[in-house]
């Protein structure tokens, strides 16, 4: 638990440091955007032939966001993508007429090695997803498509396979948000996975939330080679995965910092759903050669820095 509370306070301090830097150059982009939702006039003057002009016009508008997430760790579906090292994970993402687009990426500042070799900070994966929204009264669909440009894990090593997943999203607008997620990977492993999530924020006024979010997986394998079921000492057996998988809680404090720029602080907890899972996860971990000896859950945290357009 020690090395977990280092580790997250360790990339709390280097993203405050990050979002100390001057703002000047935000503040000149932002007076050159056309007004934002608390700046726009009042519509109830507005007759019935200029509201559908003003809503054409919010539709055509392009929107997106870029963000900068310092963290303690890089936990993916419950696999653990880094150890003992602070990441730094960019993204953009750009909004229009439903279509979305997103760029992620992952840099690790100090890769693993199990002989503990000393590495440079190594950029190990670069992601891009496609998607559209559309809302049917609380329901809202979103289709799309995801492509994973996997790195080396270190300078010099041996990239794993790319992976293209294509993906559905179910939301309702309702109490607790819930979404449901289905992920089908289309090239090298082949799965389903299944995603169900709850969140809910509480605004204390207009510049501090706390947004509480949990999520509970199901994975299921079509392919023993690349999603196997593993005995209780993290063995694969010669079965195919067909579980629930990893579970996430995650408690965050939006603090908006100024107009479209914010910082908000995150701590997750990531466990398995079930044996299967717990056997599945500590193989894909990275601690020690032993795989029965290596953890299942993860406790990490940082902070994101988040710019809105």
């Amino acid at each position: 638990m020690k090395n977990h509370m280092k580790k997250i306070m360790t990339a709390v301090i280097i993203s405050l440091m990050i979002a100390a830097i001057p703002v000047t150059s935000w503040a000149e982009v932002e007076e050159q955007k056309p007004a934002g939702p608390e700046q726009k006039p009042a519509v109830q003057q507005s007759t019935p032939e200029q509201k559908p002009v003003e809503q054409t016009q919010a539709e055509d508008k392009v929107t997106g966001e870029i963000d900068l997430s310092v963290l303690s760790a890089y936990i993916w579906r419950g696999y653990e993508q880094s150890r003992d090292s602070v990441v730094i994970q960019p993204a953009v993402t750009v909004n229009y007429k439903g279509f979305s687009l997103n760029v992620w990426g992952n840099l690790d500042t100090r890769p693993y090695s199990v002989a503990d070799a000393k590495y440079a900070a190594n950029y190990t994966e670069t992601d891009y997803t496609i998607s559209y929204s559309k809302k049917f009264g609380i329901l809202q669909v979103t289709p799309g498509y995801i492509y994973y440009g996997l790195g080396a894990p270190y300078a010099g090593g041996t990239a794993p396979l790319d992976s293209q997943e294509l993906f559905l999203t179910l939301g309702l607008d309702t109490i607790l948000q819930p979404t449901l997620t289905a992920y089908k990977e289309i090239d090298h492993y082949r799965q389903w996975y299944f995603l169900l999530g709850v969140s809910h924020t509480i605004e204390f006024n207009k510049i501090v939330s706390l947004k509480l979010a949990a999520s509970a997986s199901y994975l299921l394998s079509t392919d023993e080679t690349t999603y196997a079921k593993y005995n209780s000492d993290s063995v694969a057996t010669t079965d195919k995965y067909n579980n629930f998988h990893d579970g996430t809680v995650t408690v965050s404090l939006p603090i908006a910092v100024y107009k479209t720029l914010s910082v908000t602080p995150t701590i997750s907890y990531v466990f398995p759903l079930c044996d299967d899972a717990r056997y599945e996860m500590r193989y894909y971990g990275k601690r020690g050669t032993n795989p029965s000896d290596r953890d299942s859950s993860y406790l990490y945290g940082g902070v994101t820095l988040s710019y809105t357009f």
